[in-house]
């Protein structure tokens, strides 16, 4: 699948995928449930794929009215709107060339209508011909939030069944292709990681990315918060610079992206990401060919 990239082995069914490959006409998906999940599990791999050639979108699932009780103070209609519009600049600043927004209500995903979902999903797939999504694996453990297994199962359903052409035949006589999507980078709160991405030189996307979640999650503006209440007790931290910009993106990169350092450290770079991969049948193990391939290649003769 990933012709051209230098990946190698890492440990037992992992592969360590750096940069390299030319992806030019790809389309990937970057699809999550909340206004974070990208930027904080995903958004090192999306950039470095956009920078080698592909196009991509953002497919997000609710409208994250809940909020986030480490954000900022607001009604639930407040929450919708702020969302809306960080999701916009986070998908600007990873090169994304829009953002979609399903729409379903925040911790309330059980309630909906999974067929519904998994139609919206192949609809959008065959409309956007998407090679690549990154999502929640639908298959992870200690997964506590509703929407994210529930949108994994979706996605993972809607994958095969784009490439269908008995499932939804009025897409087809509107004029949107069957296309499966069979690249598929899984995300996870603990991943069963097979494909280790060096996101060296994509981690300052990945860190603006995480700025423009102010209303959600632990980036935003938590660094220049900090140097602010330790202005007040007339402390300050080295780290924090001397500007709210810097106090916010060396935060992120400090204490947001920890896990990124770490898992970069077991494999010889700066910053990685894991996922559980699952790719085509004739790549999903490093490139393998397929039992039928080989037959073919080792006993076909010339025909008539």
């Amino acid at each position: 699948m990933f012709l051209g990239l230098a990946a190698g082995f890492a440990a037992a069914g992992q592969v360590v995928e750096r940069s390299g490959a030319a992806h030019v006409g790809k389309v990937l998906a970057a699809i999550q449930p909340h206004s974070d999940d990208v930027a904080l599990l995903c958004a090192g791999t999306v950039a470095k794929l956009i920078r080698e050639g592909y196009t991509g979108y953002m497919i997000r699932a609710t409208n994250d009215d809940m909020g986030d009780d480490v954000g900022e103070p607001g009604t639930v209609g407040e929450n919708v709107l702020r969302n809306e519009r960080e999701v916009s600049e986070q998908a600007r600043v990873l090169g994304l060339k829009r953002d979609f927004s399903l729409n379903y209500s925040n911790h309330r995903m059980s309630d909906i209508s999974r067929n519904e979902l998994i139609c919206r999903l192949i609809f959008l797939f065959r409309f956007l011909q998407v090679d690549t999504v990154f999502c929640y694996d639908p298959w992870a453990h200690d997964e506590e939030n509703p929407d994210h297994y529930v949108l994994g199962h979706c996605v993972e359903a809607a994958c095969w069944m784009a490439g269908r052409v008995h499932d939804y035949p009025e897409q087809i006589a509107a004029g949107f292709a069957v296309h499966a999507v069979t690249d598929k980078y899984y995300y996870a709160r603990h991943p069963e990681i097979t494909r280790v991405v060096d996101i060296t030189g994509s981690v300052d996307a990945k860190i603006e990315a995480n700025i423009c979640n102010v209303a959600k999650g632990p980036g935003g503006h938590h660094g220049s918060k900090l140097r602010a209440e330790l202005a007040k007790q007339g402390k300050k931290l080295t780290l924090l610079g001397e500007d709210d910009r810097t106090a916010d993106r060396n935060y992120i990169r400090e204490f947001v992206l920890g896990r990124d350092r770490e898992l970069g450290k077991r494999y010889g770079v700066e910053y990685a990401e894991g996922f559980h991969y699952v790719g085509p049948a004739a790549a999903a193990i490093g490139g393998t060919e397929s039992a039928v391939d080989r037959y073919v290649r080792e006993n076909a003769v010339p025909g008539r």
